[in-house]
């Protein structure tokens, strides 16, 4: 199987060598340092041995990396025309099933063209993820893959200064950092809303993970039953990620509150499984009594008892897609359509 044109030259000390394989407009060591009208070796020290540099110096050098978006490059020393072939991808939690099928299409395209993926955590927080992203960035990777659109001010300015191509996923946004594959949370919870409605207005809750995706399906499936049933729906969040046993207690909770609930949405199909075991342990019939919605289409959804109503997220289409964008941008190709609405598809089974 051909590789990208990344060989290199016969003599790897030619001025052909050397050059830059492209301009790529992030700062590099030199330049910093003629900012600062110091060495090079002043400002490697700075970054890497402070002690062996004045405070004032530090702060001065500190200061313009803020400044410029600096990103130490670890693989200064490799020649410039090796280009990386490794993608680096970013998810909220590794163990997460949801993200499974996107990062094994991601993998399988990324192989077929002679890269490969490596993928960090960053648990479902901005304040880990701007660490991780410097550790990325400073190992020059070819490209990288983010999910969800909702990042740091700082985190952005990284990106968009190493000028690595970016692709988001699981989410849209009219601003992208550079390219979008995903769908909107906000319109699979009114999907939700109207498929639930259609049946009466029985009253409703929402179970949900605490991060901003799931919490963006709950806000929308809430305001959407106001709207189609002048009915309130009470939110209930558990921490990311969740468990099948945050399913039973949110249930339990729910019906504490409100004994008649006739309809649940679960905003992961972990908490409907949950929700589907306890309302089996106290004698609640599923659907006839209660109806329960869940996301993601897990494995398990289809083999529940009853079988899981949900929405399908074509994970594997988000991972092709954006393995295939990355690789092209890498290789100095087009990228005819760089934002990609990939939907979501409601799947009915008997829990609804």
């Amino acid at each position: 199987m051909n590789k990208p044109s990344s060989a290199l030259p016969a003599d790897p000390t030619s001025q052909e060598a050397r050059r830059p394989r492209r301009a790529s407009g992030h700062i590099t060591l030199k330049q910093l340092a003629e900012r600062l009208g110091v060495t090079k070796v002043t400002v490697s020290r700075a970054l890497n041995h402070p002690h062996l540099v004045s405070p004032e110096t530090l702060r001065r050098v500190q200061e313009a990396v803020r400044e410029t978006g600096y990103i130490p490059n670890l693989v200064a020393g490799s020649l410039a025309s090796n280009r990386s072939h490794l993608v680096v991808a970013l998810v909220p939690n590794i163990g997460g099933t949801v993200f499974q099928e996107t990062m094994e299409a991601m993998t399988a395209t990324l192989r077929q063209r002679g890269y490969q993926l490596l993928i960090g955590q960053s648990s479902y927080d901005e304040a880990q993820e701007e660490p991780l992203i410097e550790e990325v960035l400073g190992r020059r990777p070819a490209g990288v893959v983010l999910t969800g659109v909702l990042h740091s001010g700082k985190t952005r300015q990284l990106l968009q200064a190493s000028e690595i191509p970016v692709v988001e996923t699981w989410d849209l946004t009219p601003q992208p950092i550079d390219m979008l594959v995903g769908f909107s949370h906000d319109a699979v919870g009114r999907a939700a809303a109207e498929y639930l409605c259609q049946a009466g207005t029985r009253p409703v809750a929402v179970i949900t993970p605490d991060d901003r995706r799931a919490m963006t399906r709950a806000h929308a499936f809430r305001d959407a039953v106001r709207r189609l049933a002048d009915m309130e729906v009470p939110i209930l969040p558990v921490a990311a990620p969740t468990r099948l046993g945050d399913g039973r207690r949110a249930l339990q909770e729910l019906l504490a509150r409100q004994p008649d609930l006739g309809a649940v949405f679960c905003a992961a199909d972990s908490l409907a499984l949950g929700v589907l075991i306890e309302a089996r342990s106290r004698a609640i019939r599923v659907p006839e009594q209660l109806r329960v919605l869940g996301y993601g289409d897990l494995a398990f959804a289809v083999d529940t008892d009853p079988p899981l109503s949900t929405v399908r997220i074509d994970g594997s289409r988000i991972g092709a897609l954006a393995a295939s964008m990355l690789m092209d941008r890498i290789e100095g190709k087009a990228v005819a359509q760089p934002v990609v609405d990939v939907g979501f598809q409601l799947i009915e089974r008997a829990s609804t």
